[in-house]
């Protein structure tokens, strides 16, 4: 018996040293991490890819950017909020998690803080006994979602912001937020910091320094404690484990390394493209709103991201190796807008549904090279939808290719890849490839990659693909692979003409053809195939349609008249060579005047022709920060650029709330010169901005 039990011990030591032995001997075949790598908090965080943001504050009632810090609290009764709809629609959307902008510039706490008494605690709304962080959060863990909290740095409303006791009072409240309402994803900190306020009735401007003031390593550190699996976003003098894109517009660079340096100045290039040399992981957040704002204002709801617009936006976020943060502006009755609501469902459905079949997932495979000839790095890991498992080359083999033989021709027009980011990110540049007249023809090209990179090109129809990677800084090690056939958005071009006479013709998305007509008639496939910007300065109406090719569909007509070149137009009195940018055709670039103008401020164009003007149109900025939008003007005429006649004088009516091309008419009248004389703007501050700028003639 002794013998026995002494056998059957000794059998399983064996077997367990057999067993560690072999688990080593993988180990050692795999790759070596490369370093830096993402922290399992920033894994998880990657892997949920889209979520959603809220703003929702006493700004809602003021119809403000950024509360004062004085706003009446009386004001914030939602009589229609239910934070399960607010959730539900971002989880309807595909979204997996809410964060809630729980205190944002204005020091207004939609909890009932203990610290300070402009909080949710002395509204009208439930008697002053809710909670809206509590209700969002009990909604997120309803629905399935993760739930994240935005606490603003920069508090207008504190009358110690700028002392050392505010700091105690900011990490009390991050306290509160972190210890009462379970699990939070990510803790987001703005970057805005210091400037104008209330400040406990003090009403001044105050000016902190961002890299010391907050002491940053601290705040995070107390966030490392109360939630050791949240992710930090911050724009602060500290790195977070996440980074802003330098831009609000919704997209990120098209290389994008998911890496910078712990410490020293992070440049725009650096925040929008990454580091391929930095020795941290702080990958990217797109962050954007549905809206042109944060909070909701009346006038924005002409003004909502369309569907094909966030679609868009899908592709140059998640498509681009980042996660995507889209904000709901919460409207005074404390719902979302139904087009809000509409339209990202929408765009969430057209996601779902375009990667819901990759095509080459029962396709014969075949790459140049595997790790050791070892099944757990072969080709199969590719469409196996695990982002564990993964194909990877032997040491040193930096240059690889995938063939993909399909079981018959099919139509794609989308490319997805993803590295296993667990062992960091590694390659540099790849190009797809495919069979085309019995010959290997590249189709498209891409730089980095990343968690995950999705190329758009137009649809093509194949059996036999490619995928090449150029260039890697290691053996690469790639997880998923999948082609696709998507839904072609069809919207009409958008149709601009340039200073100098180019007309361009653009869609929103990659793949419809355009056709268009310059003879009035209405275009269709017999119609001018559009395949680059062409010159056409004279008197001219542009046509143009979208076209796709395999359901023979057309586009509504888009139409645009050009009555004249401005190429010879000149601005004598201005240096600044980007007034250009008033004419070139394109309403979302504008120009600024100096901020240092006094009124009134005077745009002079010389026209070195004369012509017979007949009214002119003025195209506001359309940027959030500072627009300089004119509010009242003078309009004048001249044939020697001395003496002025005024033919049209006014004011743009509401154009704060409803900033869209303001046309004016008068009588024809001959000019050389042409003024336009701004007596105010929207910040009266007259830093005048112009994204467009143009005359009517012979009318």
């Amino acid at each position: 018996m002794f013998k026995t039990k002494s056998f059957i011990i000794f059998f399983v030591v064996c077997l367990l040293s057999s067993c560690s032995s072999s688990e080593d001997k993988m180990t050692d075949l795999a790759p070596k991490p490369l370093l830096p790598i993402p922290s399992m908090n920033q894994l998880e965080w990657q892997r949920m890819e889209f979520y959603g943001f809220i703003h929702f504050s006493l700004n809602t009632y003021t119809d403000q950017s950024w509360g004062y810090g004085n706003e009446d609290l009386k004001l914030f009764n939602p009589q229609k909020l239910d934070a399960r709809e607010w959730v539900k629609t971002a989880k309807d959307a595909g979204m997996k998690g809410i964060i809630l902008t729980a205190k944002h510039h204005n020091g207004f706490a939609l909890w009932p803080s203990k610290y300070t008494e402009y909080s949710i605690k002395n509204t009208p709304w439930k008697n002053g006994k809710g909670d809206l962080v509590k209700e969002v959060s009990d909604a997120c863990k309803e629905y399935g979602l993760k739930f994240g909290v935005y606490l603003s740095p920069w508090d207008r409303n504190r009358a110690d912001y700028g002392t050392k006791e505010y700091i105690t009072y900011f990490r009390n409240q991050l306290t509160e937020l972190l210890t009462n309402y379970g699990p939070v994803f990510e803790v987001w900190f703005d970057g805005a910091n210091g400037g104008s306020g209330y400040y406990g009735g003090a009403n001044e401007t105050r000016v902190i320094d961002k890299t010391t003031y907050y002491d940053w390593q601290n705040t995070y550190d107390l966030v490392r404690r109360l939630q050791p699996n949240a992710v930090i976003w911050n724009d602060g003098g500290v790195r977070g484990d996440l980074r802003w894109v330098g831009t609000e517009a919704g997209f990120v660079g098209e290389t994008n390394w998911s890496l910078l340096n712990r410490t020293g100045d992070v440049s725009w290039n650096m925040l929008h493209f990454g580091l391929e040399t930095g020795d941290a992981w702080v990958a990217a957040e797109v962050n954007t709103s549905i809206r042109p704002e944060w909070f909701y204002h009346p006038a924005e709801d002409a003004k909502v991201k369309s569907v094909s617009t966030l679609v868009d936006t899908y592709y140059n976020s998640i498509g681009r190796n980042a996660s995507l943060l889209l904000n709901f502006p919460i409207m005074p009755n404390g719902k979302i807008h139904q087009t809000d609501a509409e339209n990202v469902i929408q765009m969430g459905e057209i996601i779902r549904n375009t990667f819901s079949n990759n095509l080459v997932k029962n396709s014969k495979i075949a790459a140049s090279n595997v790790r050791y000839n070892r099944s757990e790095f072969g080709v199969e890991n590719l469409v196996d939808e695990n982002s564990s498992s993964y194909w990877s080359t032997d040491d040193g083999i930096k240059e690889a290719s995938i063939e993909f033989h399909l079981l018959k021709p099919q139509q794609i027009n989308r490319f997805l890849v993803q590295e296993n980011i667990a062992l960091g990110q590694r390659v540099k540049s790849f190009k797809l490839e495919a069979i085309i007249d019995n010959k290997w023809t590249e189709i498209v090209t891409g730089t980095t990659i990343g968690y995950k990179r999705i190329l758009r090109f137009p649809s093509i129809t194949v059996d036999k693909i490619r995928f090449v990677i150029n260039d890697a800084k290691d053996s690469p090690t790639i997880s998923n692979i999948g082609f696709y056939n998507a839904q072609v958005m069809l919207n009409p071009p958008s149709i601009f003409r340039n200073k100098e006479g180019v007309v361009t013709l653009l869609t929103d998305d990659v793949g419809p053809t355009i056709y268009y007509t310059l003879d009035g008639t209405e275009p269709d496939q017999n119609a001018i195939h559009y395949t680059e910007p062409f010159l056409h300065s004279d008197n001219v109406t542009v046509k143009a349609v979208s076209f796709d090719k395999l359901t023979q569909k057309y586009s509504d007509i888009a139409e645009e008249s050009f009555e004249f070149s401005k190429l010879k137009w000149a601005t004598p009195k201005i240096k600044d060579e980007k007034v250009n940018l008033i004419f070139d055709g394109d309403p979302n670039t504008a120009w600024h005047q100096d901020k240092n103008s006094q009124y009134p401020v005077d745009l002079v164009i010389e026209l070195n022709e004369i012509l017979k003007v007949s009214g002119f149109k003025y195209y506001p900025d359309q940027t959030i920060w500072g627009p300089g939008m004119i509010t009242h003007y003078e309009f004048y005429i001249s044939i020697d650029g001395v003496n002025w006649k005024t033919v049209s004088a006014g004011e743009f009516s509401n154009i704060k709330n409803n900033p869209v091309m303001q046309i004016k008419r008068f009588d024809a009248v001959n000019a050389k010169y042409v003024k336009l004389r701004a007596l105010g703007d929207t910040e009266n501050d007259s830093n005048i901005g112009y994204a467009e700028f143009d005359l009517l003639v012979n009318e």
